[in-house]
């Protein structure tokens, strides 16, 4: 599934913890690693003279020499680039260019100004690659020296997008021998509004559930097909919260000892035309263990 991983780092302790979740899953998969920095060119621009500009590329080579620093304890090979203007582009064309399967950086950095955001260049690559992304979350759990992915969540809502999702947690639960919840999350309040009733009778959640456990059903069925030996358990949960279908899959997470939720970047519910992606946006915010979003299907 993944012959080829990239790092992008920046020297923040988050990215740094990403890295060593990216090289361990490299050697687990045998897969090549390499680690990128670039240089922003928002901080290039702030430079007067070449002895400003070389410190910024001297800070971009001791950030790579500390992941291949990190490699050698792993016992992980890793090749290593430095490249130069807007982050977020860099890496997607990199990526692109390399073949890259997967991407892992952290869910917040830092960028070359030295602001701390995530809707900086993790939510900027999530928005236009075309490669799955792994993002660590800045947790405890991303700190550990061992990872385990013993429990994986795999949300679905029955749309074709989030049906991209599914190798891929095949593919992670396979090579970990772990076992994939699947899990569809009825939104209540989603669908009082839809259909502006005021209050939804029984009948119309059952219709709803049932709806769910087409999903989860057809879900675990392709998940069979594709890795028969993964252990897979199937659950509709309802959500009445105002934060809708990622707080469901936040309490799920948080009730199941979850380690690892991996969704597609994109979906669509039947429901008010809601995307999935306003989810996967939203659940990266909260969950305090790591998510591999999937690209949409084309």
């Amino acid at each position: 599934m993944y012959d080829h991983v990239l790092i992008p780092v920046d020297g923040s302790d988050e990215a740094t913890a990403a890295a060593r979740r990216g090289l361990a899953l490299a050697r687990d998969f045998d897969a090549t690693a390499e680690a990128v920095h670039v240089v922003d060119q928002r901080a290039r621009r702030l430079t007067r003279t070449d002895r400003e500009s070389r410190r910024l590329r001297e800070h971009g080579e001791s950030v790579l020499a500390e992941i291949e620093s990190l490699a050698a304890d792993a016992g992980q090979p890793v090749t290593t680039a430095l490249l130069e203007g807007k982050p977020s582009v860099q890496i997607d064309e990199y990526a692109r260019e390399t073949d890259a399967e997967l991407i892992v950086l952290g869910r917040q950095g830092m960028t070359g100004l030295g602001k701390r955001l995530l809707g900086g260049v993790t939510e900027q690559i999530l928005h236009r690659t075309a490669v799955p992304v792994l993002v660590v979350s800045d947790g405890t759990q991303a700190k550990r020296d061992e990872f385990d992915y013993s429990q994986i969540l795999l949300p679905t809502d029955g749309s074709a997008n989030a049906e991209t999702a599914t190798r891929h947690g095949a593919a992670v639960a396979d090579r970990y021998d772990a076992t994939v919840h699947v899990l569809n999350i009825v939104d209540i309040q989603a669908a009082g509004g839809a259909f502006n009733a005021g209050g939804l009778n029984e009948a119309f959640i059952e219709r709803l559930e049932d709806n769910g456990r087409d999903a989860v059903a057809a879900t675990a069925d392709e998940l069979g097909q594709i890795a028969p030996d993964v252990s897979v358990q199937t659950a509709v949960e309802q959500t009445t919260s105002l934060d809708g279908v990622a707080a469901g899959i936040q309490a799920y997470v948080s009730d199941n000892d979850t380690d690892l939720v991996v969704m597609a970047s994109h979906g669509r519910s039947n429901l008010k035309r809601q995307l999935l992606g306003s989810v996967t946006s939203q659940l990266l915010r909260t969950v305090d263990v790591s998510v591999l979003v999937t690209p949409r299907s084309t």
